[in-house]
């Protein structure tokens, strides 16, 4: 369901620029992700999104979302050069009917500013007692399910608070979530960004500094976000080690299992009896997308050399560490699963090769909600 900007007794939040950010460089090899799914569209890819909003004070003067967001169209395109799958595409091969994958053919990814007439203190108090309004600082537009190579996967909201705070919204197709995860990207363009400002410490403000920027008369961009609710979803996360084997899809899926039942244990919820299930292995440049029942397969007996433990957003993304000014580390961090309203289990490679196991991401519908 669409999530209008401006919602009554919303702070009213205005889109003030689009662009679209393309790698620094051409991609010189191209890479490609197989997506194999019996029914693509009923699985939700086209829709489901993982989001981070990251909230900044202003330190000085020279630190304001503006100019936070004139730095990234550099920045960004440097960060996604390391990892061209971010600014890919999905289609379906040369005749369009061919099998899903997703190609890193340098399209880009969107880069919105926004502007909202509150302070950042006032929006957090707002968010504390309407968990929904932060969906604003987000933007998703839903994958189009004929045409999909003309959609992004990957969006950036910026936007500048009364006060000169503002925060960042990421937003990445669920198919690539791995590469911020395993990959720290959020780091790594943050090591970018900071490195550009050291160097360019002579200019105070950067190129794409949209108030440098003649307007031709034309009022800011009217378009529309798909982004639901965001607190229909409770979501856990599970970090399996396994000291002698691999695990290989098999294994992933009865693993999910005992995720799940644990989830359902800790938050009080229950998992639908059929889910979606998204497996991706280390040896393999495919994700593999099924309908799973929990009642026609059997939860693993884990050996003692097997450990599944429970962990948090922050051990996966580490975004609370995640400094674009150096010493200006984030004052809060919001995460969660959107444009998803049934469950979803997300089995990844670990966060390091040397490491034999699999990280499992377990979204259970928030009863209270729905």
């Amino acid at each position: 369901m669409a999530r209008p900007y401006g919602i009554i007794n919303a702070p009213k939040l205005t889109i003030e620029a689009v662009q679209t950010v393309v790698p620094y460089k051409v991609t010189d090899q191209r890479r490609s992700c197989r997506v194999l799914a019996t029914d693509p569209i009923a699985s939700g890819i086209f829709r489901k999104c993982l989001h981070v909003v990251l909230y900044y004070k202003n330190v000085n003067e020279e630190d304001s979302g503006w100019i936070f967001a004139g730095w990234a169209k550099e920045s960004l395109g440097k960060a996604i050069s390391e990892q061209p799958m971010l600014s890919g595409r999905l289609w379906h091969g040369e005749d369009g009917d061919g099998e899903l994958e997703i190609v890193s053919n340098d399209s880009g990814v969107r880069l919105i500013e926004t502007q909202v007439a509150v302070t950042l203190s006032e929006f957090l108090e707002l968010k504390e007692k309407e968990e929904e309004e932060e969906a604003q600082l987000v933007f998703w537009n839903d994958i189009d399910e004929h045409d999909p190579q003309l959609s992004p996967l990957f969006y950036v909201q910026v936007t500048n608070f009364q006060c000169g705070g503002y925060s960042i919204g990421i937003s990445c197709n669920i198919l690539l979530a791995d590469l911020l995860v395993k990959e720290k990207f959020l780091n790594s363009w943050a090591n970018i960004h900071s490195n550009i400002l050291s160097s360019n410490n002579e200019l105070k403000k950067p190129l794409f500094y949209l108030h440098n920027l003649k307007r031709d008369g034309s009022s800011p961009p009217s378009i529309t976000s798909s982004t639901p609710r965001k607190d229909c979803l409770k979501t856990l996360h599970f970090k399996v080690t396994a000291e002698n084997a691999n695990l290989d899809g098999e294994t992933c899926k009865s693993l999910a299992l005992h995720c799940v039942e644990e989830t359902e244990s800790r938050l009080g919820s229950k998992m639908d009896t059929e889910f979606y299930l998204f497996v991706k292995e280390n040896s393999k440049n495919i994700i593999e997308i099924e309908k799973y029942s929990k009642h026609k397969h059997v939860k693993p007996q884990l050996s003692i050399k097997t450990q599944v433990t429970c962990v948090g957003w922050d051990e996966y993304l580490g975004a609370k560490e995640v400094a674009f000014r150096e010493g200006n580390k984030p004052i809060n961090v919001s995460y969660w699963i959107g444009s998803v309203l049934d469950g979803l289990v997300m089995a990844m490679p670990p966060l390091s090769q040397a490491t034999l196991g699999v990280n499992i991401l377990v979204a259970i519908p928030n009863e209270n909600e729905l």
